[in-house]
């Protein structure tokens, strides 16, 4: 396997982790998905609407859209968590459709990201790819964390890459339409 098919295969592993988490979180009881907890934000819900207000400003990046900062500054929170789960499915298909179109030469290549007061800073494709998913990997943490506080139980969210686990995700994979 090539750094190429790593990233894709994280990418889908992307919208997996989202949906096995957003499946959860619908789950949840009247006010819990608000409710204020421990953790670096104060709740389920803007933890998730920041993971989808970075995701918005690193495919803006990513597509060398021009919107800049403003992908991440002009995002309005989404207070519902169907229309939350909708947008960040959205998001992952656009992520997951930049890494299809990607060569192996296109990960040295550099697009510029808006820093805002310090400038606009080319960056590495793959280096932004690699910050993406740890971004999102580290939040869904903190979410997974916070529904143990919650009338449902989190999900298992590390079923994806290996071939021991297909048979725990094969269904999900499926559903999505994911090539794994």
């Amino acid at each position: 396997m090539n750094l190429l098919d790593h990233l894709r295969r994280m990418a889908g592993n992307n919208l997996w982790s989202n949906d096995r988490l957003y499946r959860a979180v619908l789950a949840l009881e009247p006010g819990e998905f608000e409710a204020e907890r421990t953790s670096f934000f104060p709740s389920i819900k803007e933890t998730l609407n920041h993971v989808l207000a970075v995701d918005y400003l690193y495919l803006d990046f990513l597509e060398e859209g021009g919107v800049g900062a403003a992908a991440f500054d002009d995002f309005v929170p989404i207070d519902e968590p169907q229309a939350l789960f909708a947008a960040q499915v959205a998001a992952d298909r656009r992520l997951i459709a930049i890494c299809d179109k990607l060569s192996e030469a296109d990960l040295d290549r550099r697009v510029v990201t808006d820093r805002r007061e310090d400038g606009m800073i080319p960056e590495r494709i793959g280096d932004i790819l690699a910050h993406v998913f740890l971004h999102d990997i580290h939040h869904r943490g903190q979410v997974h964390a916070m529904l143990s506080g919650t009338s449902v139980a989190p999900p298992q969210l590390d079923e994806f890459l290996l071939d021991y686990d297909l048979k725990l995700r094969e269904k999900e994979v499926e559903r999505l339409g994911l090539k794994i």
